[in-house]
């Protein structure tokens, strides 16, 4: 799960999807991680779940099965949180990220649009915070193989790079491909020394 580029679409279909379905947090046994660092953004859940192999392109209909299937029962069964960004008094989706309880792995997508202003490495920074108050005991994230944006928010989020190896999730045609891996430990120890691949360390989204 990382980001992608149809990311402008999705947040148009995600968005009028959770004015449909009445998108709003519903009860858990966590805490909901609304943020304020650097006081621009925001984070609300439930929200959608990102992933590299979405439909593209993506509909409203997709978003629609998205949010009614997959995010409410992940709240609901404390298997997978997903919350939706936004800039401090707005309404807009401007991206997602998500968390998976089983894999402790963290996914994350972005709009075109919204990309440098640093909403989703400070997404990232409350999400995995949160994943580590809650006991995790590390984090897992993982992209396709040279996305270099995935890579470069997880590498200043201070996540060490671990390698290539079968992805986690199918590829777009259902079949298996490989991925970049990295790991954030909560003890802050470095989980590998591995270089990450291409990923400028601060050109993160």
């Amino acid at each position: 799960m990382c980001t992608t580029g149809s990311g402008s679409s999705r947040a148009r279909a995600a968005d009028r999807a959770a004015g449909h379905a009445g998108v709003r947090p519903g009860p858990t046994r966590r805490p909901d991680p609304v943020g304020h660092r650097g006081d621009h953004r925001r984070l609300s859940g439930p929200g959608h779940r990102p992933l590299d192999d979405d439909p593209t392109p993506y509909r409203e209909q997709d978003a629609r099965t998205f949010v009614d299937a997959l995010v409410g029962p992940g709240w609901a069964s404390d298997r997978e949180y997903t919350w939706a960004i936004r800039r401090r008094g707005s309404t807009w989706l401007e991206g997602i990220i998500g968390y998976r309880t089983a894999g402790r792995d963290l996914g994350f997508w972005l709009a075109p649009s919204a990309r440098g202003a640093g909403l989703m490495h400070d997404a990232v920074e409350l999400v995995v915070d949160w994943a580590f108050e809650d006991g995790a005991r590390d984090v897992y994230w993982e992209c396709y193989e040279g996305n270099t944006a995935s890579a470069a928010v997880a590498r200043s989020a201070g996540f060490s790079f671990t390698g290539a190896g079968p992805a986690r999730i199918p590829g777009r045609d259902g079949g298996p491909t490989t991925a970049w891996t990295a790991l954030r430990r909560a003890d802050g120890a470095p989980a590998s020394d591995l270089p990450w691949p291409d990923a400028p360390s601060r050109s993160a989204p």
